[in-house]
């Protein structure tokens, strides 16, 4: 049995127990949940403790990757230009639509106190007064980069990790290449104990779907599957807006692009995969669209490698939805701070398999919100769900990408 599938039945399992016995003896199932709560708290513990040296390495490691790669000359410092501004426009796309059609949905009062109770009483949903813009602005940077870690205060760690970043490039190679190693070996670690913590998933997550229908019921089924929805309504959104900003970007015909894109996204729809999808888009762009080779075996593989526009976009989804399942209604500015730190994680975290990185890319978004992130091990379960239409739309942003890069080194050459 595949990871995803123990870590559904165990999601399956606990969500039937805590419905039996929220329907047959609400007491016991209090009780109960009492009981098992704690091991869904511990598991969810467990992924927490690597995401603030996870998301350190990545960042530093992630900007030297881009570094190197805009270093290889114009066509790739466009590219990345070009992936920044639509992962921008993403996530602001995202900011916007999740808490939009989440408003259409009226959160259920007990969910938000079953979730409150097992996250084990998290004080983040105390934490959500909007500060001034001031305190906004200045608590950007870190007076103290070590307290700041300590604190799991994600965005000035990631503000300082970026200042390290860029500062190793100005640094000589060798000691350069010492450090980044030195951080990716951070990275590759954390990673191994994440992969060890999913081992104990379906128990972990048994327990926590458990102790919310033990104590919500139905709610938090039927919430799972907004969650499920909104994600699959966001990607397919990005997926078709990928039509128009090639036309009116990259210069395309709408038709044209169209039929050129349906092969690479068969291949996407069924191997879930960008990277499998790859050489079909390589033949496309060639065949279907003309694209000089030089260009377009540059920028497609580092479109796979560094851009990935579904993830602000599950980022956002993911913190809006927790905002609106416990009832909080996110201000203008932690919409901004949200998905600055999205297009910010999103560009070091793209090789990272989907449960792995699921903690570390979706926490920093969710606490730099002042939101709490105890749901997140719930989410966890189901968000492979929607993983194919993801897939779908990170291809069509790659061949979109492309477009836009090629139409402009023409311009150059001409």
């Amino acid at each position: 049995m595949s990871a995803t599938a123990r870590i559904l039945t165990g999601l399956a399992a606990g969500a039937i127990l805590g419905l039996l016995l929220a329907w047959l003896d609400p007491a016991t199932g209090v009780r109960v949940a009492d009981i098992v709560q704690p091991f869904g708290k511990l598991w969810l513990n467990a992924l927490q403790m690597t995401v603030v040296p996870l998301v350190l390495a990545l960042v530093i490691v992630g900007v030297n990757t881009a570094s190197d790669a805009a270093a290889s000359g114009r066509v790739a410092r466009r590219a990345i230009l070009v992936f920044l501004a639509i992962l921008a426009g993403a996530a602001a796309f995202a900011a916007i639509a999740a808490p939009a059609l989440l408003s259409l949905f009226t959160p259920d009062p007990e969910l938000a106190a079953a979730l409150h109770q097992a996250s084990g009483g998290d004080s983040a949903v105390a934490s959500v007064a909007p500060a001034s813009w001031a305190d906004s602005l200045t608590s950007m940077v870190p007076s103290n980069a070590i307290a700041a870690a300590a604190a799991s205060a994600m965005l000035p760690l990631v503000v300082f990790a970026l200042f390290f970043g860029f500062a190793l490039t100005r640094i000589g190679p060798d000691h350069r290449a010492k450090m980044v190693d030195f951080f990716q070996a951070i990275a590759d670690a954390m990673i191994v104990i994440v992969r060890w913590v999913l081992w104990a998933a379906p128990a972990g997550v048994f327990a926590l779907i458990l102790a919310v229908c033990a104590r919500s019921g139905l709610g938090m089924i039927s919430a799972l599957g907004i969650y499920i929805a909104l994600e699959c309504v966001l990607y397919l959104a990005a997926t078709v807006l990928m039509l128009p900003l090639a036309v009116l970007w990259g210069g395309e015909r709408l038709r044209r692009f169209a039929m050129a894109l349906l092969p690479p996204q068969a291949v996407a729809a069924s191997t879930q995969s960008s990277l499998a999808s790859l050489p079909a888009m390589l033949q496309s762009v060639d065949r279907n669209l003309g694209y000089p080779r030089e260009v377009a075996s540059l920028v497609l593989p580092m479109a796979v490698s560094l851009f990935r526009i579904t993830s602000p976009i599950q980022y956002m989804a993911t913190a809006c939805f927790i905002a609106w399942a416990f009832g909080i209604d996110p201000t203008p500015a932690q919409l901004a701070t949200g998905a600055a730190l999205s297009v910010l994680i999103s560009m070091g975290s793209v090789g990272l398999p989907g449960q792995v990185s699921f903690m570390a890319t979706n926490l920093p978004v969710t606490t730099a919100m002042g939101l709490p992130p105890g749901p997140l091990g719930l989410l966890l379960a189901v968000d492979t769900i929607p993983d194919v239409f993801a897939t779908v739309g990170n291809v069509s942003a790659d061949m979109a990408a492309t477009s836009v890069v090629v139409r402009k080194t023409r311009a150059d050459t001409d």
